[in-house]
């Protein structure tokens, strides 16, 4: 069976070569899902990674002529798609979350404006993204991987260096493979790893901790949906550690600690926001819901936020509710919800 299938592949491949885009497509096809991750994790953003992908594409479409199979499909197009990437970052540089942008705030901060001048992280819709190693040697499994400790952490490295790090712990590359994709050295490869190893082991210290039971997670996501529609604070904080943070890109200001969480939940979007309702999805490979608002007491619940949850142990630690329409619709969720 493997043998045909590799028969089936380069009788593909001269198709597409002699310039059959269906050919192409179909051999594409199987990849873009992971590509397209991979484009988020350099990029950090669902929409640069969808730009960086199929200008990718169209790159290795134009190029294919020149592809002489000394590597795999596969690995071609991850060189193409990196080198895509780091060219994105050369030109925009890196996404920020509101705790990359200064401290906590102590009280509750009302009528917080959004920062347009600030290119925000960005969450990911995972619900088709691949599970298990991508290879033997590979340190982070796929979900891991778009964790947005993780991603957030990516933004903090230089491009090569974000580059190496996930080319080699996440998709198994050697070394040389990725000496090989990034043109350069042996030795710029292995100083760029040790230098992104260091600074995203200070930022998530306990990368690859113990994953609640999927079931608890659905039973949390449900608790926190039903606490924010009824406006029951209690049951809500009964969900958070006392160490829990809550953020909301654009909005700058964010809160750390149950107190100053439990004050902006009470003030903000317990009591003045409006009437909600949630539809729990999945967002980095972390439980999420999308919440809809109501504000004036009629027509539908339009879309506001995508809340990723982060959960350590069976407590949230930490709310990212990314506020904007726009994350709805790569989530594959309506554009609105009519009322009860």
């Amino acid at each position: 069976m493997r043998q045909n299938r590799v028969v089936s592949e380069r009788a593909e491949l001269d198709r597409a070569r002699a310039g059959d885009g269906a050919a192409f497509d179909r051999l594409v096809r199987p990849l873009r899902g992971e590509l397209h991750a991979h484009c988020y994790r350099m990029l950090g953003s669902t929409h640069d990674a969808d730009d960086a992908l199929q200008d990718a594409l169209l790159r290795a479409w134009r190029a294919l002529a020149r592809f002489e199979g000394r590597s795999s499909l596969r690995s071609w197009l991850y060189t193409v798609a990196t080198r895509t990437c780091l060219d994105t970052v050369a030109a925009r540089g890196r996404r920020a979350l509101p705790v990359d942008l200064g401290p906590a705030s102590d009280r509750t901060v009302l009528g917080d404006a959004p920062l347009t001048d600030v290119s925000w992280l960005g969450p990911y819709p995972d619900a088709d993204l691949a599970q298990g190693r991508a290879a033997p040697d590979a340190r982070y499994e796929q979900r891991e991987a778009v964790e947005l400790a993780f991603v957030a952490a990516l933004q903090h490295l230089p491009g090569n260096q974000r580059a190496a790090l996930l080319l080699f712990e996440v998709l198994g590359f050697s070394v040389a493979e990725i000496a090989t994709v990034m043109d350069t050295s042996t030795a710029s490869v292995n100083s760029a790893l040790q230098r992104a190893r260091r600074i995203v082991a200070e930022r998530i210290p306990d990368a690859g901790g113990q994953r609640a039971p999927d079931t608890r997670l659905r039973e949390i996501v449900a608790d926190y949906a039903a606490a924010l529609e009824r406006g029951d604070a209690e049951a809500l904080v009964a969900l958070l550690t006392e160490d829990v943070t809550w953020s909301m890109p654009p909005l700058p200001h964010w809160y750390r600690g149950i107190d100053a969480v439990t004050d902006f939940a009470v003030r903000v979007p317990l009591t003045s926001c409006g009437a909600w309702r949630h539809l729990p999805t999945s967002a980095n490979g972390q439980p999420a819901v999308a919440g809809y608002l109501r504000r004036d007491g009629a027509g539908a619940y339009l879309p506001w936020s995508i809340d990723v949850l982060t959960v350590r142990g069976d407590r949230i630690a930490e709310v990212t509710s990314f506020i904007g329409a726009e994350h709805f619709a790569p989530f594959g969720l309506p554009a609105a919800l009519s009322p009860e």
